[in-house]
């Protein structure tokens, strides 16, 4: 039988402690949030998901990540706002319950557009997940979504952007 992982409180919202199950409201979860890279939830606390990886990023208009392609394959629902989504190096227009699949290495961002929030489930494996790489695009660049020199590194690659913060969920961010 598995076992329940309890609930920690801390300054920015509920953690899981252990492997065990739990249950909790994505409002209550802890989240990060980064002026330019956008706000979001990632559920797993410290012991992290060993196999999938699963998260809810809210983008407000003109936030956004940077173009990459990863090993494993990602997945993304669109459940609130619209978005742009760059796939390898075209701009495609998102709006609510848009489903985007990605195969291992397929190169992709959302940049948040649209007059208020747009919130993405994400999902992606994590067991093996290996490389990740974060390519020079023209296209991302435009939304300065693109990493300023190829690296595999995520550090070397978000260098340039402010640190983000962990932080409690603010009213607003989820539909």
């Amino acid at each position: 039988m598995v076992s329940e992982a309890p609930l920690k409180e801390t300054e920015a919202g509920l953690v899981p402690e252990g492997d065990g199950w739990f249950v909790v409201n994505a409002r209550d979860a802890r989240w990060w949030r980064n002026d330019v890279l956008g706000q979001g939830t990632e559920f797993e606390g410290e012991a992290g998901f060993p196999e999938v990886g699963f998260f809810v990023t809210v983008l407000l208009p003109g936030q956004h990540g940077l173009y990459h392609g990863e090993s494993g394959q990602e997945d993304f629902l669109v459940v609130s706002g619209g978005c742009l989504l760059i796939l390898e190096g075209e701009e495609l227009q998102l709006k609510a319950w848009d489903f985007v699949h990605c195969p291992p290495m397929t190169e992709h961002i959302f940049v948040g557009a649209g007059d208020g929030p747009c919130a993405i489930v994400m999902t992606g494996r994590r067991k093996d997940s290996g490389e990740v790489v974060y390519p020079v695009n023209e296209v991302a660049a435009k939304y300065d979504a693109s990493a300023l020199e190829e690296t595999k590194s995520p550090k070397e690659a978000y260098a340039r952007f402010p640190r983000g913060e962990m932080t409690r969920y603010r009213e607003g961010w989820l539909p």
